[in-house]
């Protein structure tokens, strides 16, 4: 009778302790087979911008992501905590649709947005691809080796329950911040110490700037104690004009402007162009210190900014976009005019003809004349065209050609060209010495609107940590400004003729 009892209840168990293994190899066999779904038709290739990327999914405890830039080495980023890795190979550039990018303006501003959208695509695609071979593979391998629908069904089961369980691994555990925390290998475990990481390039640069406003004050501040200056007394009424041109891009020219605005206590800030470098969408983005001013900003457009770039500057508080037109400000009445060409367009021909420029600012000083009140200032961005504007202002403002400097016109007309209040951006690492940081602050009479004064500020190139401020005292404020050649424009719009106003 126990020997019955015995046997009957080892029987129960002995099936309990069956199913259990048989489930957990179920289990085991659905999971690998979900993976080998994975490995063997998960991978995907892409096309992200110009490059031809590879992606996949592999199994993997530390849960990171790796960027295989054959043959120069790996990065790996600490992005999440589960069994899966996501692994980036770099395959192939694609020449040709490099140059159709950097030729076309259109497809520059793009890109960022082009990227984020095909990259996105990309992984989409990989976990769409990973999840159906998993449960491609979970399935196949089920019935392979157990032979039975049910078991099948039941690693099929197995399958969806790993991979919400490590999707749901992978959103609890994602940081963002990895991916300014790489390591590195190969030739490319030099990178950091050639060029330091993000955070540290970001937090020098920042620190470059800081320190570079500060000089500006102290100078500007010893400055004023100076006495061996040229003999000019700043009339506190008097109209103080910031005048900074072709920042390029750079950011210090915004901490170089807001010291100067406080140090000098400027009135309106003219800005004769290239605030961009290649007037695309993305650029935009940086106009938006100009409101942080609190000051006027008169802004005329250069050859590096587009008919966008104009729009974004107007947008911002305090901006004064003049193209073709004149406004009041601060007390001078100001013309000014973009300039007519956008070279970063290769698309467009460019009509950089000394003549044709010299006539079209000769075309808008014939409209300036028939306007009954006089113009105290001229801003445009390029000097030849600022020419064609001599004797139909007292002053001219110009820049475009990264260096200052300063002359009367035959008509009496004083033009003044800006150098680079930007150091010319990136574009000055092309030469052996860094571009010089400039800028001049010009004091008007408030009463005559004419010139009496201006300091140029010249800073040291990118790197560099020097100040010189130089006093200039105009000699004769009062002569007289006699109108030059004009070209009278016509109906169409084309030009002809020479008239004096």
């Amino acid at each position: 009778m126990r020997m019955d009892l015995k046997k009957w209840t080892q029987g129960p168990r002995r099936f309990a302790k069956g199913r259990i293994v048989r489930g957990a190899a179920i289990v085991v066999v659905a999971v690998a087979s979900g993976w080998l779904g994975i490995m063997l038709g998960g991978p995907v290739r892409a096309n992200v911008g110009p490059v031809e990327i590879g992606m996949s999914a592999v199994p993997s405890w530390a849960g990171e992501t790796v960027l295989d830039a054959h043959p120069f080495g790996t990065l790996l980023f600490d992005t999440h905590n589960a069994p899966v890795a996501l692994r980036v190979t770099l395959e192939n550039i694609n020449p040709a649709r490099v140059g159709v990018i950097l030729e076309d303006p259109r497809l520059s501003a793009q890109l960022p947005a082009m990227l984020e959208r095909e990259l996105r695509e990309g992984v989409r695609t990989l976990v769409l691809r990973a999840l159906l071979c998993s449960l491609a593979g979970g399935l196949i391998g089920s019935l392979i080796v157990f032979r039975r629908p049910g078991a099948a069904l039941a690693g099929l089961l197995s399958v969806v329950v790993a991979i919400a369980g490590t999707g749901a691994a992978i959103a609890l555990t994602f940081r963002p911040s990895a991916v300014v925390e790489p390591k590195y290998t190969g030739l490319l475990a030099g990178a950091p110490s050639l060029v330091g990481d993000a955070e540290s390039i970001v937090t020098k640069f920042e620190s470059y700037r800081a320190q570079l406003a500060k000089l500006v004050n102290n100078v500007s501040q010893l400055y004023d104690t100076v006495s061996a200056l040229p003999l000019y007394d700043s009339d506190p009424t008097s109209i103080r004009v910031l005048h900074v041109s072709d920042i390029h891009l750079n950011p210090i020219a915004w901490n170089v402007i807001h010291s100067l605005t406080a140090q000098f206590k400027i009135d309106v800030i003219v800005d004769t162009g290239d605030l961009t470098d290649h007037g695309t969408g993305p650029e935009d983005k940086f106009t938006e210190e100009i409101g942080r001013f609190g000051l006027p900003y008169v802004f005329v457009r250069g050859n590096h900014d587009s008919k966008t770039t104009q729009k974004a500057v107007a947008k911002r508080k305090g901006a004064v976009v003049l193209d073709g037109s004149v406004k009041t400000v601060a007390g001078l009445r100001i013309y000014g005019l973009g300039d007519p060409r956008f070279t970063p367009d290769k698309s467009v021909a460019v009509d950089s003809d000394l003549d044709s420029l010299t006539a079209l600012g000769r075309a808008h000083t014939a409209k300036i004349a028939q306007d009954p009140e006089p113009v105290d200032l001229v801003a445009v961005h390029d000097p030849t065209i600022a020419r064609g504007f001599s004797g139909a202002a007292p002053m001219i403002l110009a820049g475009h050609s990264h260096e200052r400097s300063t002359e009367i016109l035959s008509t009496g007309t004083r033009l003044l060209v800006q150098g680079s209040t930007g150091g010319a951006g990136l574009r000055a690492l092309e030469h052996d010495e860094p571009t010089p940081v400039a800028a001049s602050v010009l004091y008007f009479d408030r009463k005559t609107h004419r010139l009496r004064a201006w300091d140029d500020i010249t800073l040291g190139g990118l790197g560099e940590q020097s100040v010189q401020i130089e006093r200039h005292v105009e000699a004769n404020p009062a002569r007289r400004i006699s109108p030059g050649p004009t070209v009278a424009p016509s109906p169409t719009g084309s030009t002809t003729g020479t008239t004096t106003p």
